[in-house]
């Protein structure tokens, strides 16, 4: 199973919040290419990055930094927030990011999903967010009447290969993940790579998911906060 560090950047610093909430951000560095170097050194092949200013008001303003992280180390980066349209995935691609993660605009609007999918292949990947089984979009600030996991067969369907699906209310909670949900997608939604996101916070976390046979999982908090090593997460994982 593929292991995801997670970096997520607002206001240009490496933070974590808690159940998608604004209101409750944790900085942790204020240097995210450093960060990223540093999982580098630890011996990860992947990394994951999301720009939360970008997901909440669909701007761009931390492309710079995204550009740094990218130039600092080797790892297969995949990139997310505030991504709605085709000259983002552009700007992205040509920085020599490895995978681009659509969200609000896969549910706003399917058919530029399909379109850039048909475009770029395995290179867009979509991130579904859920609560409570209902997808949410804007930077999870809004809970649509999409299940969540019909969404993703329809993704499937439409060709997508990757999905990054992440319960909203397990994410930076430390209270483990949803072991259930991804499961049932498991076996649902078969012939689609699931990266599991939220609430992975221990190596029994990781050891359960990859026995589900999911393609990847991401971690944030468990390591920044020292719950888990990154080294023993990547060998939990299968990666070393």
């Amino acid at each position: 199973m593929k292991l995801f560090p997670a970096i997520d950047i607002k206001g240009a610093q490496v933070v974590r919040l808690t159940k998608g909430d604004y209101g409750q951000v944790e900085v942790y560095n204020n240097d995210p290419a450093a960060v990223a170097a540093g999982f580098a050194e630890l011996g990860a092949s992947a990394l994951h990055v999301v720009d939360l200013d970008g997901a909440k008001d669909g701007g761009l303003s931390n492309y710079d930094i995204i550009e740094r992280i990218i130039k600092a180390q080797s790892m297969f980066t995949q990139v997310g927030g505030g991504i709605r349209d085709e000259e983002r995935i552009k700007k992205y691609l040509d920085i020599g990011v490895g995978r681009v993660i659509l969200g609000t605009a896969a549910i706003n609007d399917y058919a530029f999903l399909e379109k850039m999918v048909n475009r770029y292949g395995e290179k867009i990947a979509v991130g579904v967010d859920a609560k409570n089984g209902m997808v949410a979009i804007d930077g999870w600030l809004t809970i649509t009447g999409v299940d969540s996991v019909e969404f993703c067969g329809r993704l499937r369907d439409s060709g997508v290969k990757t999905v990054i699906y992440t319960d909203i209310d397990r994410d930076g909670a430390m209270k483990g993940t949803n072991r259930e949900i991804y499961t049932t997608l498991s076996e649902r939604v078969k012939g689609l790579n699931i990266v599991a996101s939220g609430g992975v916070s221990s190596l029994e976390d990781i050891k359960a998911l990859r026995s589900t046979g999911l393609y990847g999982a991401i971690i944030g908090k468990a390591i920044y906060n020292g719950a888990v090593k990154l080294e023993d997460a990547l060998r939990c994982a299968g990666e070393d």
